[in-house]
């Protein structure tokens, strides 16, 4: 039997408290309801709005440049701080305090991870080691913890691995469990609960495949298909409120394309439409959101860009202008304090 509108409860596996909203009522809510978190925190208290920061990728060459924006708002990203070294084809999650950045050399392997807060700027601090050092990788988090996986160990070994980190301490990434296609290129993201891998670049062929896996965050072990993209790309940017999820542009090879499609990360089945990049554009990693934005920055189309443009998560349509980073700048990677994972 289903809740009734507006009933309590605790989640024991998220330890959160949860309210049932009846369904249908817009918004991505299922035709059956669903479980919603009641949350108290709201990262304007600590930043004046979500935080939306991008590491690393190339302008000239690989760079350690971290930028930032206030999600909530528009205007130019601001200089934040530097990795701790020249990096790009990295990929990045975030708790509602700290920024990790899952480091990797340019066209190369390395398997660091950092971490910056991000209520403040400066320098990104050592956090630990990732299993094994690949590059190409994807990553999302719950408020507890990290998840990255997929990824290329170059010059051509292809990795289905998934790490994970508890996002409060430092330490190094122990083994979750496998995705169903080695690949890499691809992004992922989460809402509470769940974390959504897209596969991208797999098999020795070099075929794009559009499987979208999931993982339930808190436990461990290995994914399970949940439906199909409805284009097969790599290098694509992504973000999601605690209800749905959005992936952006991407590389086709050779061309870059311009759409945006979204899933309701609490179901199963395949993306739908949502609108289009104001220009099509691929060499991202990851965005940035807020509960109601979706913000993508960077990336080449074909030249290296410096555009950010947003779109509202919750209605469809294409993207608006939002600033400009603070150069033309390819394979960054994205995150915010105010994504659907927290």
């Amino acid at each position: 039997m289903a809740a009734p509108s507006g009933a309590i409860r605790f989640n024991t596996d998220s330890r959160k408290l949860e309210v049932y909203t009846g369904g249908p009522v817009g918004y991505g809510t299922l035709p059956n309801g669903q479980w919603m978190q009641v949350d108290s925190f709201t990262p304007d208290i600590a930043t004046g709005g979500t935080r939306g920061v991008w590491g690393g990728g190339e302008v000239l060459g690989a760079v350690d440049v971290i930028q930032y924006v206030n999600v909530d708002t528009t205007g130019n990203s601001v200089d934040f701080g530097n990795l701790t070294s020249n990096q790009s084809e990295k990929t990045s999650c975030a708790s509602r305090t700290r920024g990790i950045f899952f480091t990797s050399s340019p066209g190369g392997n390395q398997n660091g991870i950092e971490y910056i807060t991000i209520a403040s700027t400066g320098d990104a601090i050592d956090f630990g080691d990732m299993v094994q050092p690949y590059s190409q990788r994807a990553g999302c988090a719950s408020s507890t913890r990290g998840l990255v996986g997929s990824g290329l160990l170059a010059p051509s070994t292809q990795n289905n691995h998934i790490d994970y980190i508890t996002i409060a301490s430092t330490g190094n990434a122990v083994n979750f469990g496998n995705l169903i296609n080695r690949n890499n290129g691809g992004t992922a993201l989460s809402s509470h609960t769940r974390g959504i891998f897209y596969d991208a670049y797999a098999g020795p062929a070099g075929a794009l495949v559009n499987t979208i896996e999931y993982v339930t965050i808190s436990s461990t072990g290995n994914a399970s298909d949940f439906g199909d993209s409805i284009t097969a790309t790599r290098y694509s940017g992504s973000a999601a409120n605690a209800v749905r999820g959005l992936r952006a542009g991407g590389n086709t090879i050779p061309a870059s394309v311009n759409p945006i499609e979204y899933i309701e990360i609490a179901s199963l089945g395949n993306s739908i439409d949502f609108g289009d990049l104001a220009a099509a554009t691929g060499g991202m990693n990851n965005g940035a959101a807020s509960p109601t934005r979706g913000v993508f920055a960077g990336g080449y189309t074909p030249s290296k860009t410096n555009t950010i443009s947003y779109v509202q998560i919750a209605t469809t349509g294409n993207a608006i202008d939002f600033g400009d980073i603070l150069a033309g700048n390819q394979y960054l990677t994205g995150l915010s304090n105010g994504h659907g994972g927290l």
